[in-house]
């Protein structure tokens, strides 16, 4: 019993003289294996991570069964030692070939020849698992109290030796953070006693200074600082002496002798309630100085400027102004403090013309550039005419947060009649006439014309699409597609031709004498070419095509307005067809107009009743047939007229916009179709979904495709968007941005309709897809004719070159499917192999 004690008395010794951990450990294996001479001691650690055990001490045993001791899970019946940590308690097993415990463990318990085990867990004063403290027997034996008494010491006495050796890990650890953070930190940091003389610092502080540190310990701070800044330092060092942080801004000298301006926080280091001393972190702000001297010079630049200069605060939805300068105060009659706060829009009144006050606010809104000349009001109420430019100012984020808005009076360079008047019959945008000018030019002709067949004619020009690539590229970009247009249009007119913006993206041409229709025709072909040549927009490539409606009098017009909706009714046919064409409307009855409005009423209704349906046709492997992939094709079923097909109502829907909430209705139907036969069958087969341009484009685009993939459960490879040339309408830098996310997402993109637009293969090198379809219009006559076989062969060889898959449309006929599997396309659809069908009829794993 005296040995024990003097043994324990030992493993104390060791803790308190911190020895390593094995160290102590094995002195307690020691000390228990003096007292059973017959046993062998193990030590195993926990770790709360993994919840696993690992042998640390045992020198009894062989390399084998310490290897075999490591990372073994605690549990119920897992060993003694993982039952025992499991437990909480002590775990003895008499008879390991018997015991429930070791059954996994028996191989290892023969070839290592023990027969008994008793563990204990080692637990912290604080009831945390450490490990499990064991004795192992090479026969079966059962403890006494005695033994027992001892396991528990030792457990014990290994918590105490883990505990110490933790807690000096946490303190060293802990000391190695603080000097981290000392020499790491990004900014200057330094120790300064209470005599003002430094004690240490980091790196960057001799980066900042250009002293070494064995340069600047031991002096004085007016080493480094300029001397006007002397009594800034000292207060700020008495009140670190009382215990208080202070921050403020000084200016140093480098060791170049070059000055420093930095922005300091002086921080007290106290020790038992005693200020020893106090840390320094210093911030070089010199950039910032330099940029308030600019910003004070460009203050000074704005206060002596002849124009008005306003500032709007961005944030707030009424735009107040927060700085206005003498200019603006000499200009408005309002005195800074009359203005600032209020909303700038308060200086327009009853007489500023309203698509002035639409375009403003329009810019605001939109945070773009506006450039405008309108009227504006005096403080006393007069008027006066000025030259308006808003810009907006973006912060280090990217964010607008302000407006600035600088005004010349130009009331004498606007006092001509001629001027004025220009301003109110002209489109600000374009240059042209505006339909104010247009309706009266219109009027006199007409009245001239009175009571006999008129010569004139109209041509009433609407941009395709317009309207998206408006919202999607922004007013500024959409307003200089419009100015080109214009250009155009013009460039192509006769001298008594006039050209009016109507309205947005509508210009009508009035030609006063008709020669004959060929003519007409002849210039609207040319127009149509003209407007579709692409348009480089701020270095950015766009493409858009026109509908234009040309109406005559046939002598039935009573008024000029019928003529101008009669060239609206053919307009409207133009796009019904397509777009990129025109219609001519002689003047006689149509009822076109009237089936289109009742069209897209039935559509709205069709969207909410739920009248859509999806149907499914297959992708097969050209050369084997085997089911590749499915495609959903939306199909009308209309209460009257029975299912329609997309031909009759998707063209309208483009138009309308109303294909967005279709396109948004198929791919949610169709992802759910497929994830539920998915779940059903174990077989995974991909979804193809039509995706129209105008979807496409929509800012929410790419969140709709991520929450139809979290409602359905369908895995984004298993999702496939077929998208037409058409996405490249608004910019092939945007149009990569959407497919790389799109990409991202792991959903795969095809081109569909490949070869009917405007684009060609060279954009197939910079778009992130998977996959090309050949329009069927290419493989009807495929193996007929050279020009189309030829076009085919070369769309797959390129395309396999840059790692795309070609899908063939439109098989119909073995001899279309053998001469493409003989092309190496890789992909076939069409009525040979299935017509588009419901889901209930779709089959899933066969060959065809």
């Amino acid at each position: 019993m005296h040995q024990t004690i003097t043994t324990a008395q030992f493993i104390y010794d060791l803790i308190g003289r911190r020895s390593p951990l094995d160290v102590i450990l094995s002195a307690i294996s020691t000390m228990v294996e003096e007292q059973f001479p017959d046993a062998m001691v193990s030590v195993m650690l926990y770790s709360a991570q993994t919840r696993t055990l690992t042998l640390v001490a045992g020198d009894a045993f062989s390399q084998n069964y310490r290897q075999a001791m490591r990372d073994i899970p605690i549990g119920p019946e897992v060993g003694s030692c993982g039952a025992a940590a499991y437990r909480r308690e002590i775990v003895v097993c008499e008879d390991l070939l018997t015991d429930s415990c070791w059954v996994s463990f028996i191989d290892l318990v023969k070839s290592e020849k023990i027969a008994a085990c008793w563990s204990a867990p080692i637990i912290s004063p604080s009831g945390e698992l450490l490990g499990t403290f064991a004795t192992y027997y090479r026969h079966c034996k059962s403890p006494e109290l005695s033994e027992i008494t001892l396991i528990r010491k030792a457990a014990g006495l290994a918590a105490l030796a883990i505990e110490h050796h933790a807690e000096r890990d946490r303190r060293v650890s802990s000391e190695q953070r603080y000097r981290s953070l000392f020499s790491q930190h990004p900014d200057c940091v330094f120790e300064i006693g209470l005599d003002g003389r430094f004690v240490d610092c980091n790196p960057t502080a001799e980066v900042i200074s250009g002293y070494s540190r064995d340069q600047l310990v031991g002096e004085h701070f007016s080493k480094v600082l300029l001397p006007e800044f002397y009594d800034v330092a000292n207060e700020a060092l008495i009140l670190m002496a009382g215990g208080e942080s202070h921050s403020y801004e000084i200016a140093g000298l480098n060791a170049s002798g070059e000055a420093i301006f930095v922005d300091v926080i002086n921080l007290p280091i106290v020790v038992d309630g005693d200020v020893r001393g106090g840390y320094g972190i210093a911030r070089d702000i010199s950039e910032r100085k330099k940029a308030e001297d600019r910003m004070r010079l460009l203050e000074r630049g704005i206060e002596a400027s002849p124009n008005g200069v306003v500032m709007l605060d961005a944030s707030v939805q009424d735009y107040p102004m927060v700085y206005v300068n003498p200019a603006f105060t000499e200009m408005s009659g309002y005195q800074p403090e009359e203005a600032i706060g209020k909303g700038y829009l308060v200086l327009f009144g009853k007489d500023t013309a309203p698509e002035a006050l639409r375009l403003i606010r329009s810019a605001l809104e939109h945070q773009e550039e506006c450039d405008i000349t309108l009227l504006s009001y005096r403080k006393n109420g007069f008027t006066f005419w000025k030259k308006l430019t808003i810009t907006p100012v973006y912060d280090g984020r990217g964010e607008c947060t302000h407006y600035i808005a600088a005004q010349q009076d130009v009331t004498r360079q606007l006092k001509s009649e001629e001027l004025l008047d220009y301003q109110a019959r002209h489109d600000p945008v374009t240059g042209l006439p505006n339909h104010r000018l247009f309706e009266a030019h219109l009027s006199q002709v007409f009245v001239r014309a009175r009571g006999r067949t008129s010569d004139m004619v109209l041509l009433y020009v609407d941009l395709d699409d317009f309207k998206s690539l408006n919202e999607s590229l922004g007013r500024q970009v959409g307003d200089l597609l419009l100015a080109v247009v214009a250009d155009r249009l013009r460039n192509l007119l006769a001298n008594d031709d006039v050209l009016t913006r109507l309205a947005a993206d509508e210009f009508v041409i009035m030609r006063p004498a008709l020669q004959a229709e060929a003519e007409v025709k002849m210039l609207a072909s040319q127009m149509l070419t003209c407007l579709a040549e692409a348009y480089d927009i701020k270095g950015q490539r766009l493409s858009i095509s026109a509908s234009i409606g040309i109406a005559s009098d046939d002598g039935s017009v009573e008024q000029p307005k019928e003529l101008l909706d009669n060239a609206a009714l053919a307009v409207r046919e133009a796009k019904r067809q397509g777009g990129n064409t025109f219609c001519w409307n002689h003047g006689a009855a149509s009822t076109a107009g009237t089936e289109q409005v009742m069209m897209r009423c039935e559509l709205m209704e069709a969207i909410e009743a739920r009248q859509f349906v999806v149907y499914y046709q297959p992708l097969v492997e050209a050369k084997t047939g085997r089911l590749r992939s499915a495609e959903a094709l939306v199909r009308w079923n209309h209460p009257v007229r029975g299912l329609l097909l997309p031909g009759a109502f998707i063209s309208l829907a483009e138009q309308t916009g109303q294909i967005v909430a279709i396109g948004r209705w198929v791919l949610h139907q169709a992802c759910m179709d497929m994830a539920q036969r998915w779940r059903q069958t174990g077989q995974a087969v991909s979804i193809a979904v039509n995706i129209s341009p105008l979807q496409f484009r929509r800012p929410e685009f790419i969140d709709d495709v991520l929450a139809v993939l979290e409602a359905s459960g369908l895995p984004p490879e298993l999702l496939e968007l077929e998208v037409t040339e058409g996405v490249l309408l608004s910019g092939i830098d945007k149009a990569i941005s959407m497919l790389e996310s799109l990409r991202d997402l792991g959903v795969q993109v095809a081109i569909d309709d490949f070869g009917t637009g405007f684009s060609s293969l060279s954009y197939l090198r910079q778009l992130p897809i998977t996959k090309v379809k050949l329009d069927r219009s290419f493989i009807i006559d495929v193996t007929t004719d050279r020009g189309s076989a030829a076009i085919v062969q070369g769309v797959i060889t390129m395309a396999h070159h840059l790692g795309l898959l070609v899908v063939a449309e439109g098989i119909e006929t073995v001899e279309q499917q053998n001469y493409l599997a003989a092309s190496d396309c890789d992909l076939l659809q069409g009525f040979l192999y299935s017509r588009p069908v419901p889901l209930g009829q779709f089959a899933l794993g066969l060959e065809y």
